[in-house]
């Protein structure tokens, strides 16, 4: 049993009698307990503080430590890589293949194709809304169906669609980004909300003791850059132990976590044992949850300083991986680095890893600006997908590809044979999943000729999230965590499985 593990246990012990003996009685020394312990032991003491019950194990301890939490039924996935392409990548020229629309070029948008629908500012003040087909080739690829069209600007993607499960039929409610990706990463727009990776976090625990269950990396791109918020990957108001840890480029993966100049290992050790006594007694005093969270993320920065070395280390690997991942793999914070990392993530028992991609917003010359961010991407996570499946963890690992939002048919601006951008579209996108108890080498949903309304099988961001949750073996209705007097989760009171999806 490690240090932290045993104090918190005797605290436990000392606050579970003292309490149990007052007036308030033993209702409330339960609270204690699952004060003390978090959001993890009030499921496992059968729903204490409104946490729903676990459906076995003990108590859960915070932060450090490897601590699985049984899921609800069997899962087919243990971990999630999420690669979130910020910006909003264009369906139309890579996925939605509308061959029809070369014969609409330049034509205004039809009414009874955009029905009245919201724009943005950024366009509702034109004085058109000029059709822009692709200019780039599709490609038929084989998959599980009656094949695939993809864009000549994925040719590494494409060759694995019949690992992939493609989604035509998103839709979103958002329709700029900051409310796009909030929506998308913690299902509400609204800021304050729980990102996806918290919630897998707390629902089922960490699998290593020596690095976070939830790790995120960012890409700098190409184009437009949109602001990257932390609270994308926070907790909200669940315990601070379960927000996204950042991985930087560089030396430092981790700010602060290097010893500073002449302080030894047994020098950081003395430290953190006296900073864990004083916020022992703070703890006691306070009886603040984030306390022990402190304690809890101290102790892991100190496993971290051996663990992210090791992690970072890709010397080992050989030549034909770091081939297959492309010729940026060694350059520390570009998307092949940080595709090969997540693998490495993956390996070591990591819950959620989550790649940022920036630079999709094309406004303004998207031709020119897509193609260098599919130059930057396509080798490096097609290679995520074959190297997983080659070291048998595909069929464990859900890999989820998406933006926050699509784009338009229309082009914003001047439109020209070569050069056109798009506007931000909700009413539909595409996105593409693979492994993880997914169905793969499927296409699912439609939308109409213009790609502008979905025909057929529309699924919206509480309904992926439900299906993910699904697979990973949580019921996302049961998922919740009280809150100022009400039971919260991720799909808030919404969301379907969608079993067509499910393998």
């Amino acid at each position: 049993m490690d240090p932290l593990e045993e104090h918190l246990l005797n605290m436990t012990r000392r606050r579970f009698f003292g309490l149990a003996g007052q007036s308030i009685g033993a209702a409330l020394g339960t609270a204690a307990l699952a004060s003390i312990f978090g959001p993890g032991a009030g499921r496992a003491m059968g729903g204490v503080m409104g946490q729903p019950p676990m459906t076995a194990g003990g108590l859960v301890l915070p932060g450090g430590g490897a601590h699985v939490r049984p899921p609800h039924f069997a899962p087919k996935a243990k971990r999630v890589i999420y690669m979130h392409m910020e910006g909003a990548p264009s369906q139309l020229d890579l996925f939605d293949y509308k061959p029809g629309l070369g014969a609409h070029f330049d034509k205004d948008l039809p009414d009874s194709v955009r029905q009245g629908q919201r724009i943005t500012t950024m366009t509702s003040g034109q004085s058109r809304l000029a059709i822009a087909p692709s200019i780039f080739k599709f490609d038929r690829h084989e998959n599980n169906q009656d094949g695939v069209y993809l864009s000549e600007l994925i040719p590494h993607t494409a060759g694995i669609a019949k690992d992939l499960c493609f989604v035509h039929s998103m839709k979103t409610d958002a329709i700029n980004h900051e409310p796009g990706i909030t929506f998308f990463q913690t299902g509400n727009q609204q800021p304050g909300r729980p990102c996806f990776g918290s919630w897998m976090s707390y629902g089922l625990g960490s699998e290593n003791e020596n690095l976070p269950a939830f790790v995120v990396m960012i890409t700098q791109g190409i184009g437009n850059m949109q602001a990257l918020s932390a609270r994308f990957w926070g907790s909200g108001f669940l315990p601070g132990e379960h927000q996204g840890c950042k991985l930087r480029s560089g030396a430092d993966p981790v700010l602060y976590l290097s010893d500073p100049a002449g302080v030894s290992r047994d020098d950081r050790r003395k430290m953190l044992d006296l900073v864990s006594q004083m916020n022992e007694t703070d703890y006691e005093y306070s009886l603040d949850p984030e306390t022990k969270t402190r304690i809890a993320q101290a102790e892991m920065a100190y496993r971290m300083q051996m663990s992210v070395p090791e992690l970072t280390d890709i010397s080992g690997e050989s030549a034909e991986t770091l081939e297959m991942y492309g010729p940026d793999v060694n350059k520390p914070g570009s998307f092949a680095a940080n595709c090969l990392l997540a693998r490495r993530l993956a390996q070591r028992g990591v819950r959620f890893i989550q790649l940022y991609m920036r630079g999709w917003d094309a406004h303004n010359n998207l031709p020119t600006e897509i193609k260098a961010q599919c130059n930057a991407v396509d080798q490096a996570q097609a290679a995520l997908v074959k190297d997983l499946k080659r070291l048998g963890m595909l069929d464990d690992t859900l890999v989820l590809w998406a933006g926050e939002f699509g784009r338009t048919v229309y082009s914003q601006g001047t439109l020209t044979k070569e050069n056109y951008g798009r506007d931000h579209h909700p009413r539909c996108f595409s996105i593409w999943m693979a492994g993880g108890g997914i169905k793969p080498g499927i296409s699912y949903g439609k939308t109409d000729d213009f790609s502008y309304n979905i025909v057929e099988n529309p699924v919206d961001v509480h309904d992926l999230h439900a299906t993910l949750l699904h697979v990973l073996g949580m019921d996302h209705t049961k998922l919740t965590y009280r809150h100022q007097g009400r039971d919260y989760r991720l799909t808030d009171v919404f969301g379907n499985v969608v079993k067509p999806l499910l393998a």
